[in-house]
């Protein structure tokens, strides 16, 4: 809509205004005061304001259009279009006639030359009367509704009232019920914590001797952050000092994401001040380099390197006792052994500080902190003597090397205390290297076999328990004996021999001993193994022990028991076998086996580790005659003469016991062994040892019976136990 002011004319559509009807004039407006004040300087008009202007403007308009006197028309004659582009001429006004007649005034006569005139001309229709048209009613211009202010002053009052509640709410939770733990969750976000090692309790021998102890170490991090610009650098000087890493590992640590990662673990300290040394000094000519160089041209300096305590475990001895005391992994903790067994008191109980810090993570100097001081771990004095385990492990290498067996294994107690002074094994390893899983184990306690004629031992002792035999028993001994449709044969060839009860264990007859031992009734002779310790933990609680293989229950087979009582049908460890054989050398009292003698904390306080309660299993004088009947096998006539000691009276028992081959699911391998206490008079220590598949020559007393005797002498003379003088007795073997 076009804003027209005062009495302007209307704009021209186009053409000349010479031709058709003159336009339309436009209605003059009446004045109004603001024409008066069009000249003053007025405020930028709005479109509010504008629109109403125009509605108004309007509507004078068409008051003033209907207050116009209508005129008649000029002239009876057509009107003429316009001429293209001319302008258009207003419609003429027609004018109601009045109802009321008015009289015609006479008509004068015209001049004849007028009239002819006139009747050549065409005749022209009257003007009609016609009804002047009607103003079209036009409905009203839209108007726009202005706002309300007082309903939006009171929904923002509202609105602003209610978030203003929300924050006064927050304040008074905040301030008023529960501001502490607000404040320390605060405390929280400006403080970091710092784990603080516990040191790690050593393992010593018996007397002190240390087999495994922490010594200092670091581990070396880097912050990527700080070392991306400069990890080549850094790696060339790393690299060739940290054998556990290589440089292209380095660099890839260095550049990674985050802000922490480990380089290389338990470096130890030399290794470290020599790295420290060599960085100082590359930094220190770079530094030199740079004072001479504009800021955008200074070489970065070689930081982002740190370090943390990282102990590292060493074994002093090496491989002694290795089997035994296990290893710690990277992470501090054991991974095989006792080290593994008791992690839990070895350990300790680390401790925590808490550090204010910045944005960055560095600790706010002298701001407040919290220190929770580590526990550390306490040391385990164990039963071993270093020396002994030593020359233990040592000669049964030498007899796994010489008749070239798969392992060997070897152990010696004290009799009276049940105290491990020896376990030794072979394969073994050395910690203080990398070490391949397969070989952590502990084979005196994890392995188990069909122990053999060493069984015999308990066999016997049982039967002169329940009184079913004495020195005195004799027996005629087939070549061969059938039981339940299978042929049992001894392990030389002969026809019925004369044998006493101890010639039967001087020459290890499998007859034999089957025909002692069905004098018995199964389920107590089933009970008697039991009490043996056979098919029971041995108590020393070391990870991975195997409890050995017994048929459940007391309903066996007539075969089952005869397998049984002449070693083969059941499964034992070294250590299981060990103390079986203590419990005839004590006397019949049956002590279990002890590896851990005392505690040590770091306060130095000893605090004794308890022993597990003995029980008598046989009587003495079963015990001692069976001890009678084992002295004879290192004697004239025995299976076992190499084992014999001089000075010392020495009784033992070989064994000889076929191994199940998993290849197969058939008996291919073997198992030599030989069990004895010396002096056995007096019995001061116990020895056992096994061969595991020898394959240059197969005998218990041949093989293992030179290990024993190097091995118990070793322990009567490194514990001063004198030779009693004993005689060897004369039993007779056959009657």
């Amino acid at each position: 809509m076009t804003d027209r002011r005062g009495n302007e004319p209307p704009r021209k559509r186009g053409g000349d205004q010479s031709r058709g009807t003159p336009p339309r004039k436009a209605p003059s407006r009446p004045s109004s005061t603001t024409d008066s004040n069009r000249n003053a300087p007025q405020r930028p008009e709005s479109t509010r304001d504008r629109l109403l202007r125009l509605a108004r403007e309007e509507q004078e308009q068409r008051a003033a259009e209907q207050q116009r006197p209508v005129k008649k028309a000029a002239s009876s004659q057509p009107r003429k279009r316009p001429a293209a582009g001319g302008a258009r001429p207003a419609p003429a006004k027609k004018v109601a006639a009045k109802k009321t007649a008015t009289k015609k005034a006479p008509a004068k006569k015209a001049p004849a030359k007028k009239v002819a005139a006139e009747k050549s001309l065409p005749r022209k229709r009257p003007p009609q009367k016609r009804r002047p048209p009607q103003a079209k009613k036009r409905k009203p211009p839209r108007t726009l509704k202005l706002g309300r202010p007082a309903l939006r002053l009171r929904v923002t009052f509202g609105v602003m009232a209610f978030v203003l509640s929300l924050f006064a709410g927050r304040l008074v939770l905040l301030q008023g019920v529960d501001p502490d733990s607000y404040a320390l969750a605060a405390t929280r976000e400006n403080t970091k914590p710092f784990v603080l090692h516990a040191s790690r309790g050593s393992i010593l021998d018996r007397n002190g001797v240390p087999l495994s102890v922490s010594e200092d170490a670091v581990a070396i991090t880097a912050d990527p952050t700080q070392t991306a610009k400069v990890a080549t650098q850094l790696a060339n000087i790393l690299a060739p000092k940290l054998t556990t890493t290589t440089y292209d590992k380095l660099v890839t640590a260095m550049t990674g994401k985050g802000r922490f990662a480990y380089l290389a673990r338990q470096v130890s300290p030399q290794t470290w001040n020599d790295i420290e040394a060599e960085l100082k000094a590359k930094n220190a000519d770079i530094s030199k380099q740079n004072q001479s160089l504009p800021d955008d041209e200074k070489q970065p300096l070689l930081a982002g390197i740190y370090t943390e305590d990282d102990p590292v475990r060493s074994h002093p001895y090496g491989t002694v006792a290795a089997n035994v005391i296990g290893v710690v992994g990277a992470d501090g903790k054991g991974l095989s052994g006792l080290e593994y067994g008791m992690n839990g008191k070895l350990s300790g109980q680390d401790g925590k500080a808490m550090y204010e810090v910045d944005t960055k993570g560095n600790k706010i100097p002298n701001a407040n902190h919290t220190v929770e001081e580590p526990k550390p771990g306490v040391t385990a004095q164990l039963t071993l003597d270093a020396d002994l385990q030593w020359f233990a492990e040592r000669r049964i290498e030498q007899a796994v090397k010489q008749y070239k067996a798969t392992s060997g294994t070897v152990v010696t107690a004290d009799v009276k205390s049940g105290e491990i002074l020896a376990m030794a094994n072979y394969p073994t390893f050395d910690p203080n290297k990398p070490v391949k899983s397969s070989q952590l184990s502990n084979p005196a306690l994890e392995q188990i076999y069909e122990p053999g004629s060493v069984q015999k031992v308990v066999t016997m002792a049982a039967l002169a328990d329940a009184g079913l035999i004495d020195l005195n028993t004799k027996l005629k001994v087939p070549g061969s004996i059938r039981v339940q449709g299978r042929t049992i044969k001894d392990h030389f060839d002969h026809g019925t021999l004369d044998l006493t009860i101890a010639g039967v264990i001087a020459k290890s007859s499998n007859v034999g001993t089957i025909m002692a031992a069905q004098q018995m009734q199964i389920p107590q002779f089933v009970k008697y193994l039991h009490d043996f310790g056979f098919g029971e933990p041995t108590g020393l609680n070391f990870p991975g022990e195997s409890r050995g293989k017994l048929q459940q229950g007391d309903e066996w087979s007539e075969l089952t028991r005869s397998n049984v009582a002449f070693g083969q049908g059941l499964a034992v460890n070294a250590v299981q076998m060990t103390a079986a054989v203590n419990a005839v050398a004590n006397g019949g009292v049956y002590v279990p086996p002890k590896l851990v003698k005392n505690y040590v904390d770091a306060n130095g306080n000893t605090i004794p580790n308890p022993s597990a309660p003995s029980r008598r299993v046989v009587s003495e004088t079963a015990a001692k005659e069976v001890a009678t009947m084992m002295e004879a096998v290192t004697g004239k006539g025995g299976t076992a003469p190499q084992a014999a000691i001089d000075g010392y009276l020495v009784a033992g028992k070989t064994g000889t016991a076929q191994e199940v081959d998993s290849a197969c699911g058939c008996y291919r391998k073997w198992a030599t062994s030989f069990a004895g206490f010396a002096p056995a008079d007096n019995p001061r220590f116990v020895t056992y040892v096994v061969l595991q598949n020898p394959t240059n020559g197969r005998s218990g007393g041949g093989q293992g019976g030179p290990v024993f005797r190097d091995v118990m002498s070793y322990a009567l003379q490194k514990y001063v136990v004198p030779p009693t003088g004993a005689k060897q007795p004369v039993v007779p073997l056959t009657w």
